[in-house]
Formats: C-alpha cells, sequence, structure tokens
C-alpha cells in the first residue's frame, strides 16, 4: 500500500503486518543487550552497530541518537539520555519486556532535536522511519468547540506514520496514524475504551453503532469487527476522519464488505482542517454499511436515520468537565436517540 505521506510503501494491510509480529521484536541468539541509565548523560559518545540479524537493542538504538544530536548541539554534556526524547514503537502493543528494534520499526518525538540532527538520524540510524519536533501542547483538535485553533507537531525527517495493534476478542485491530497530527492514545494491555465498546456491542450485535469523535477510528472499526451491520465514524479533525477510512482499508478483510471506497484525500482535507456540516470521506460496499464522515458530531443527525436509535461511542478529549460532558449527551439524546455513552 503507498503511504499517504512518504508515498513509499511503509504501511501494510493488517494481515502483512500481523504476520511476524509475535517475532518483530524479540533478539537473535546473537544479539547483545546493553542497558543504560536513561536518567545519566551516555557514559562514552559510542554505541554498537546493529546484529547481523538487523535488529539492535533500544538503549543502543538511543545512544545512537544522542551521539548526533550532541554532535549537531541539540544535546549537551550534562543531558541524561531520555532528553534525546520519546520513542513510539512501530507498531505499537503492549509489551512485557523492552524491544529490539528492527529497520524503520521507531519513531522519535523530540523537544530537543533540531532539523540537521534529525535529517541525519534518519539517514544514519536504520531502526528510525521519522523524527517529530514536539512543543508543550497536544497535536489536533482538543476540544469540541470548534472555534479553537488546532496546533499539531513538526516532522521533520523521514515519515511519521506508524500503526497501533489493539486486541479483540475477535482478533488483532491495525490503527494507523500519523503522529504529528494526532494524539498519543498508545495501546494498554486490556484496553478499558475496547471493553466498554465490546459491553455496548453485545451479542448478537446491535444493528447500528456512531463513533462520533473518531480519531483514527479505533472504537468505530472495533465495533465494525465484532459484526455491527452498520457503523458510522466521525470526527471535525481532517486528520482523524482521514485516518479512519484510511484504516477501513488496512482492516477490510475483517469486514463483510467487497470494497472500500475512500472520496477525501490528505492534502485536499488540510485545505480545510475543521469542518462542521458532514461530509462522507469513505463508505464500504458489501452486507456490512461503514460510513466515515468529517464534520461536527452535533449534526449527525442528518446523515443518521431518524429511526436508527444507535448504540453511539462519545469519546471527547474534554471528559472530564462533567457538566458540558451532561449537556452533549442530553443533546445527542434528543437530536438522535438510541444509547449513548462516555468510554
Amino acid at each position: 500500500m503507498e503511504c499517504p505521506v512518504c508515498g513509499s510503501d511503509c504501511v501494510h494491510s493488517a494481515p502483512e503486518i500481523l504476520k511476524d509480529l509475535p517475532t518483530r521484536f524479540l533478539p537473535c541468539a546473537e544479539c547483545s543487550m546493553r542497558v543504560l541509565d536513561k536518567r545519566a548523560p551516555l557514559p562514552a559518545l559510542t554505541y554498537a552497530a546493529p546484529c547481523s540479524c538487523g535488529k539492535r537493542f533500544i538503549d543502543e538504538v538511543f545512544a545512537h541518537m544522542y551521539v548526533i544530536m550532541r554532535e549537531e548541539g541539540d544535546l549537551t554534556s550534562s543531558d541524561p539520555l531520555i532528553a534525546v526524547g520519546s520513542p513510539l514503537i512501530h507498531p505499537g502493543f503492549a509489551m512485557d519486556l523492552p524491544p529490539f528494534l528492527p529497520a524503520k520499526s521507531l519513531l522519535l518525538l523530540s523537544g530537543k532535536v533540531q532539523e540537521k540532527a534529525a535529517r541525519r538520524i534518519v539517514a544514519e540510524v536504520p531502526e528510525v522511519r521519522g523524527v517529530v519536533k514536539t512543543a508543550d501542547f497536544v497535536p489536533g483538535l482538543v476540544s469540541h468547540d470548534l472555534d479553537t485553533v488546532p496546533r499539531v507537531y513538526t516532522l521533520l525527517a523521514g515519515c511519521d506514520v506508524r500503526a497501533d495493534i489493539y486486541q479483540l476478542a475477535s482478533g488483532p485491530l491495525v490503527v494507523y496514524k500519523q503522529q504529528s497530527l494526532i494524539h498519543i492514545e498508545f495501546p494498554r494491555s486490556g484496553y478499558p475504551k475496547l471493553r466498554s465498546v465490546a459491553a455496548h456491542v453485545g451479542k448478537p450485535p446491535v444493528p447500528f453503532f456512531v463513533d462520533a469523535c473518531s480519531g483514527p477510528g479505533t472504537l468505530g472499526l472495533a465495533a465494525a469487527c465484532l459484526g455491527v451491520p452498520h457503523v458510522v465514524m466521525n470526527d471535525a479533525w481532517y486528520a482523524s476522519a482521514f485516518w479512519s477510512a484510511f484504516n477501513l482499508k488496512v482492516n477490510r478483510v475483517y469486514f463483510d464488505a467487497k470494497e472500500v471506497r475512500i472520496y477525501g484525500q490528505l492534502g485536499d482535507m488540510a485545505r480545510h482542517p475543521v469542518a462542521r456540516e458532514p461530509v462522507k470521506i469513505a463508505e464500504t460496499v458489501g452486507r456490512q454499511t461503514i460510513e466515515v464522515y468529517q464534520g461536527d458530531f452535533r449534526k449527525l443527525d442528518r446523515v443518521i436515520p431518524g429511526d436508527a436509535h444507535p448504540v453511539a461511542a462519545l469519546d471527547i478529549f474534554d471528559k472530564n468537565n462533567q457538566k458540558e460532558v451532561s449537556i452533549l449527551l442530553g443533546n445527542w439524546q434528543r437530536r438522535i436517540g438510541g444509547d449513548v455513552f462516555v468510554p
């Protein structure tokens, strides 16, 4: 599959990405393991090369990046190893042990890195797929107030598209996202939001499910994998709506659908980053109907049939404001009805 960001083949369908997952981050018999103190500077500006199998322990990869950032002046001699940044593994899933990284399996998020060092890291550190410059905010649309101006991180080098793996009763779900544009929500063991979706979907599954604030589509895709005949995913933020649509294609093998049609392209949608009126971005063709919209979830009554009475997940970002959440739930009940919950 062609990556929508870099145009290369760094994205794959769910079956392709899952086929080597059990051994992807495990060492071979000849791999070495040097455990470094993350809270202290690197003892010496040296690092070991990858093993002949092509993997390297994550601490050694960080040592390599640390040396480059020191040489380029992004770090000082007193900076600890952890100052390099935060690693996001590709694909990400709940791990019991630190990983041995194969090529193009790590995305670095860093507040200290500058463009020259970032380009060197992508060129010289084989395990790194991309470097993103972070700041003190959460990227994307982080409020249901659509007048809020979204902010994003900066991709300095490489590609920032990566996947997370979520375990469902029906099997693993693969969710890609562009990490500079969408907030981090790394999969944890026994992921509580997915348990909540499964409980509301039930057995046999409910006929209609809505993921009203879908992000990259995790909850709506999970409902579809659990057999819901009609699923609607929606997000006002263009990157979330696009990746919800793209993840339909990635996971198509799990759906009772012959085809996935995507109508919105990432570059075109970026020109209208926040949408109010729901616009259809993608849909399936087949016995199972799955639709993706970009728009204000409070206007979904314009695309959801009046007699649908769906089960709806309202996964708003600012859910700690209980008064506002209550108002939103009440508004949903009046306009659309059915069972609405905050996962």
